[in-house]
């Protein structure tokens, strides 16, 4: 069954949600709606996170009676619902006639197993998905971890768990030129083309550990390495991400920047040649990985966030380092520093990957796809990439020895 009607809730729309929603409202026209459910944050507004504007199918079922009512029948009468973090009444009706619903969903125990002892969230996660465990639901998984933690939780959606995440806007870049583009940057900014960026972005929280990224700068330095360290973001750690950078005498290599709108951050990607990700195990998906390799960017990434496992394939997309050990993380960096060739490989071949199967229209069509497979009963096609089957990934399933 062909799906001409698709309604993807979530509590708001986003950037990193608006380009796989303009590739649906393209391939369905009218037939796509984004249902927002509730005003977004403050603080997420200000960073260029609302980016609303000519958006034709967007509905904001919190605005009136009416509109919450339309939702509440889209919800019903779709072919296929989309579920991200929404309220469950708008698909009440749905379950009771058990049809399809997909929910995007990241990792449920981030924060670890005891989560799930605490009687209030132990409660809602019994009605949302143990007590709909033979219906057909299945997860769109923003995490390579997200099919482990079900698994631990009852195993609440055997074999129906699906690898998907967050899609901002693709680039398609000539390769030839972009890498051209990254030697112009630092000759232009350190006179020297050969002179490598080591880019970091986003907001300086503990759990995305700056901090470590300016203290691997420091030993690095100490062996004779030239490069530049870049840090893009605002938030708690910066203060002392920048007072360990005065102490250890980084000042000439190292620079911090604030926040960029969301267009101008993906310009620095463009201009960098090597990116680092250093977030531990509460980063849920880690949508700048997506981004810094779209930009051809050779990226060192903790083995932590739900996004490295699939998008960083190590020694030929990027490389992974193991994310409870800094030394890793230097080593990681070093390898890079030590064979430039390396670089350019590792992003070309990111760009290539980025440009074949991960990117908002294959993701799009690999939803309608995998839809039509269900709906017929027969197994599903797609082999890789968005909407393959997610396999069962442990914390620990990496070591870097």
């Amino acid at each position: 069954m062909q799906a001409k009607t698709l309604t993807f809730f979530s509590n708001y729309f986003n950037h990193h949600q608006k380009a796989l929603c303009d590739t649906w409202y393209e391939l369905l026209g009218e037939g796509f709606t984004f249902v927002e459910t509730e005003p977004m944050e403050g603080f997420r507004a200000e960073m260029g996170w609302g980016e609303t504007e000519g958006a034709p199918y967007l509905l904001r079922s919190y605005e009136s009676a009416e509109a919450c009512e339309k939702a509440l029948t889209l919800g019903l009468n779709s072919d296929l619902v989309v579920m991200g973090t929404a309220p469950e009444f708008f698909i009440e009706e749905r379950l009771l006639q058990d049809r399809i619903i997909f929910r995007y969903s990241e990792r449920p125990l981030k924060e670890g197993f005891i989560k799930f002892f605490i009687p209030r969230l132990t409660k809602k996660y019994l009605h949302l998905h143990v007590r709909n465990r033979k219906r057909r639901i299945y997860i769109l998984a923003a995490s390579a971890y997200t099919a482990w933690d079900y698994r631990r939780m009852f195993d609440s959606y055997p074999g129906k768990i699906y690898r998907f995440g967050y899609f901002p806007k693709h680039f398609s870049y000539e390769p030839q030129a972009l890498f051209a583009r990254k030697e112009q940057a630092a000759l232009r900014d350190y006179g020297d083309s050969t002179i490598p960026t080591i880019l970091w972005e986003g907001r300086m929280l503990k759990l995305k550990r700056p901090v470590d990224v300016v203290r691997a700068a420091s030993i690095l330095k100490g062996k004779g390495y030239d490069f530049r360290l870049k840090m893009i973001g605002e938030g708690p750690e910066r203060a002392k991400a920048e007072a360990l950078c005065q102490k250890l005498g980084l000042s000439e290599i190292v620079s911090f920047h604030d926040f960029l709108p969301p267009g101008e951050a993906r310009e620095q990607m463009a201009d960098a040649k090597i990116y680092v990700m250093s977030s531990n195990f509460l980063e849920g998906w880690g949508s700048v990985i997506y981004e810094a390799l779209n930009a051809g960017c050779a990226c060192v990434v903790s083995h932590a966030p739900g996004a490295a496992p699939w998008l960083v394939r190590h020694r030929e997309t990027g490389l992974l380092y193991q994310s409870d050990s800094f030394d890793s993380l230097v080593r990681q960096l070093e390898r890079l520093l030590k064979e430039p060739a390396l670089v350019k490989r590792y992003g070309e071949n990111a760009c290539l990957l980025m440009e074949k199967e991960w990117n908002e229209r294959t993701a799009a069509k690999n939803v309608l796809t995998l839809y039509e497979d269900l709906s017929a009963g027969r197994p599903v096609s797609l082999q890789s990439g968005p909407c393959s089957r997610a396999e069962i990934l442990k914390n620990n399933w990496y070591k870097d020895s």
